[in-house]
């Protein structure tokens, strides 16, 4: 019976996941550039209504894939060290997300 239950929790989390996804496609999200100290350029990526560990999964894996640095600030925006309005869409997009330029 045990390995039965275990069935429906997979489904229930498979049904979960691809509801996340969904939510994740209804998000625009706007990508922007800010001066900080000594003019150095920040990308500001806002419009997230996920959880706070998701939008830390996704600043990681956007940190990664630009070899740069960045954070999450409160309000759920990632900031990023660095001009990357031309990737950021793109990377965003292959991850599901709906971004207005």
């Amino acid at each position: 019976m045990a390995g039965n239950d275990d069935d429906d929790l997979d489904d229930l989390l498979d049904e979960l996941d691809s509801q996340g996804d969904l939510e994740t496609s209804q998000q625009v999200l706007s990508i922007r550039t800010e001066s900080r100290r000594y003019d150095k350029p920040v990308t500001i990526v806002e419009g997230f209504d996920l959880s706070k560990a998701e939008i830390e999964s996704t600043a990681s894996d956007l940190k990664s894939a630009l070899g740069t640095g960045g954070t999450v600030a409160d309000g759920g925006r990632i900031e990023l060290q660095g001009d990357h309005r031309d990737r950021v869409p793109e990377l965003l997009r292959e991850r599901g997300f709906d971004v207005r330029e």
